[in-house]
């Protein structure tokens, strides 16, 4: 039971983790980032089998603990589309020359696995041997984005499969993680859900 939810603790860990990366990283390109299309918001189908938790938005498998199943979604917000006066705008011009606002554009497998691996780690306490198996890029609904499965495993416990959808706008970047331990029945309902996300 501890273990089951230490693994949805580290689902909501991830998307921590990528926030972080995403507000705190260091080398992107303002004009880049006006080239991209803006984006209200992000769908997707929620399989029947999954409900809502007490945390907001993650979904749990009906039948836990006894499936350890989890999706997860978030949107980061630069806030880049707020109105600002001429003042303001040029102070935000100034800070954005020190402190990069989104730099998902140019995230790498390397820099990912590395990132996520760290953090990992620190966790719980040892190298759980967090590894990217497959870094797509991809496109839905004509904005870019990334799908990357990865893996790690804690001591003697089941291998835990990650598949990350990361769909990059203007002003918003839309994660969605689907977690799953080796053992759990649900890759194919993640497929069937992963086919309904849309941005608009």
């Amino acid at each position: 039971m501890l273990r089951i939810k230490k693994r949805l603790l580290v689902s909501i860990l991830t998307m921590t983790f990528m926030t972080v990366f995403l507000s705190d990283a260091s080398a992107v390109s303002v004009h880049a980032e006006e080239e991209l299309k803006p984006a209200k918001q992000c769908t997707f189908v929620i399989p029947s089998r999954f409900k809502p938790s007490s945390e907001k938005n993650l979904f749990i498998d009906n039948s836990y603990p006894m499936e350890s199943g989890s999706i997860k979604y978030s949107v980061y917000y630069n806030g880049m589309d707020i109105v600002m006066t001429n003042r303001e705008r040029e102070e935000a011009e100034k800070k954005a020359e020190e402190k990069v606002i989104d730099s998902s554009g140019e995230l790498t497998k390397k820099e990912y696995e590395e990132l996520l691996s760290a953090n990992y780690n620190k966790e719980y306490g040892t190298d759980v041997g967090y590894k990217v198996s497959a870094f797509d890029t991809i496109e839905i609904d004509g904005f870019p984005g990334y799908k990357i499965e990865a893996s790690y495993k804690v001591g003697d416990e089941e291998p835990i499969y990650q598949t990350v959808y990361m769909i990059r706008s203007k002003f918003r970047t839309f994660t969605i993680i689907y977690q799953r331990a080796e053992d759990d029945e649900c890759s194919e309902s993640f497929e069937k859900s992963a086919e309904t996300i849309h941005v608009m």
